[in-house]
């Protein structure tokens, strides 16, 4: 989670914004650019703002490249620039200002989302030629209704682009078993710092390929990938299965993601929610799947707490399958597990409608205003031995009322995510030997919870980076003169993790101060009538800047769950 000290430092960090000046010529630099696409000066608000709707910026144009040259074009013209940025922006969801270039040039990525299509078999695999400014949503329609094809791995929700995701990580259901979106990638092009359009996989340009994917765009702009995909079913079947207790549902989530391939669901999830009929976003409304099952309170344990915990499972078939061979391996998985009798719910929906999911909670959203409010939200990745401590803190002691939106838990094997995220490593960390990693994510994060007027800010966790031969960063301009990342997103160089105890509101100026001071003292951070250069080795640097924020943090009574 890139949050706090990103936006702080981006915000403080004056001397590599454009200025009046450079504003002044930004027509000539656009007329330069000669580009196919078009160039937007006055209508910017769109690049201005994200799904976090935390923050919001006033870029000097927004451009929508009709090409990968277009791209590489505009790239190249802020590389030649002493202070201008540039940013890609897919679908605009980032959460906390990823995708945006203040006083600087944004490229709308949507805008080449028709340049590549194609199926490709080779050596006896099946791939897919995709924009990386194409929505999944739009992949997973025309491999399905075209070619009876899909992805192996996808995101809950698929209104993302292509190369948004594969710069993240890209998990959902199906990671357990085929790894996130990034592991199931042969090839990309990329158009690097210094605007060099490059094709790369695992054999040629390999350093790129592998920095490219989930290096949050540090290491240039993803203009297409070639995804695996395999035959698309034609059905599903949706499980949802309630449990009063979190020892039950961690043990069933795990086993189920432990077992064969070919011997569990091809889909599992879990969320929190709330044990309360009260509650529309967090309740027991949430659960059923159609709006004619009814959730049955009589059936909760009354010796359940304040949340409860349903486990999400799907299993893929044909519609030639007989159904009674459906059941029997639905009901054979099922019987097996522990959770509270009789609050099982399930319906059969089409493949593209399952994937869609979301897309549906979305349409109400829109409806009933809420999509356009802001959406702070955390992912996290804990380890199997600490998550029943987590959820006792967090589930049952911050989070019991709910947080308006869904919090999601699942486990993912650590050896499919750790093959496939080049960016941070939890080998070696303590806590991990299992193989069975749990991912959380929740929104709200940075507001007030619970009612007790406590704010959540960030502790810093080093992050193991995967980083390229400094040849090779020096080449794809990572760094130049300065040492000032050409892409925005390059700023993006520290994960944060929340605290191991709530601040009070009072102590964020001593925190915000604390850190900025840190990060001056480490080199990290650039203000105005402060020289510094940044740190020369990153990979080495960053675990120091943590150690340093850490003893902070316990100075003043808190631990930052190093």
């Amino acid at each position: 989670m890139i949050a706090y000290l990103e936006r702080f430092i981006h915000e403080n960090d004056s001397e590599s914004r454009p200025n009046d000046d450079e504003k002044d010529q930004l027509p000539n630099i656009c007329h330069s650019l000669d580009l196919q696409g078009t160039i937007d000066c006055v209508a910017t608000g769109l690049a201005g703002k994200d799904f976090g709707g935390m923050y919001t910026c006033e870029p000097l144009a927004l451009i929508r490249p009709a090409s990968p040259d277009d791209v590489a074009r505009v790239v190249r013209a802020a590389y030649r620039s002493p202070n201008l940025t540039v940013a890609a922006r897919g679908n605009g969801h980032s959460i906390n200002g990823q995708a945006m270039s203040d006083r600087g040039l944004v490229m709308d990525m949507r805008s080449t989302e028709g340049n590549h299509f194609e199926v490709v078999r080779m050596n006896g695999e099946t791939f897919v030629d995709v924009s990386g400014g194409a929505l999944w949503e739009d992949v997973l329609k025309r491999c399905v209704l075209e070619y009876k094809l899909a992805p192996r791995s996808w995101t809950d929700y698929l209104g993302l682009t292509v190369g948004g995701t594969l710069s993240n990580a890209g998990v959902s259901g199906q990671a357990f078993r085929f790894g996130p979106q990034t592991s199931n990638v042969a090839e990309l092009d990329v158009v690097t710092g210094k605007g060099q359009l490059m094709t790369c996989n695992k054999n040629e340009n390999s350093e790129l390929f592998f920095g490219a994917l989930g290096g949050l765009g540090q290491f240039g702009i993803v203009t297409r990938a070639r995804v695996v995909v395999q035959s698309a079913p034609d059905m599903v079947r949706w499980i949802r299965v309630v449990y009063a207790e979190f020892e039950d549902f961690t043990r069933d989530a795990e086993w189920l993601v432990t077992r064969p391939e070919g011997e569990s669901f091809d889909y599992v999830e879990g969320f929190v929610f709330v044990n309360s009929v009260d509650d529309p976003a967090n309740g027991w409304p949430t659960v059923p799947l159609d709006p004619e099952q009814g959730f049955d309170p009589s059936r909760v344990p009354r010796t359940a707490g304040s949340v409860l915990y349903c486990l999400e499972a799907a299993m893929h078939y044909q519609k030639t399958d007989q159904p009674s061979t459906v059941d029997k391996a639905v009901n054979s998985l099922l019987g097996r597990l522990g959770f509270v009798e009789d609050m099982k719910f399930q319906v059969d929906v089409s493949y593209v409608e399952f994937l869609l999911r979301v897309k549906h909670a979305e349409e109400s959203a829109r409806e009933n205003g809420i999509w356009d409010a802001p959406h702070p939200w955390l992912n996290m990745f804990v380890s199997k031995r600490d998550v029943a401590d987590f959820d006792r803190v967090v589930f049952k002691g911050m989070l019991k009322e709910g947080v308006g939106g869904p919090m999601l838990v699942y486990p993912l094997l650590r050896s499919k995510v750790i093959a496939s995220l080049r960016v941070y490593s939890l080998q070696g960390r303590k806590g991990f030997s299992s193989d069975v990693t749990f991912t959380v994510g929740r929104p709200d994060i940075c507001g007030v919870t619970g009612g007790r007027g406590n704010l959540l800010l960030g502790g810093i966790a080093p992050i193991h980076y995967a980083m390229p031969k400094r040849p090779l960063c020096r080449e794809i301009g990572v760094s130049k003169q300065r040492d000032r990342p050409i892409l925005c997103q390059a700023r993006s160089r520290l994960q944060i993790v929340p605290p191991s105890l709530p601040i009070r509101r009072g102590m964020e100026k001593t925190l915000r101060e604390s850190v900025v001071e840190i990060c001056r003292e480490e080199g990290q951070f650039r203000s105005p009538g402060h020289s510094c250069t940044r740190p020369k080795n990153i990979q080495e640097d960053l675990p120091n800047l943590a150690r340093s924020i850490d003893n902070k943090y316990r100075s003043i009574g808190l631990t930052s769950q190093l």
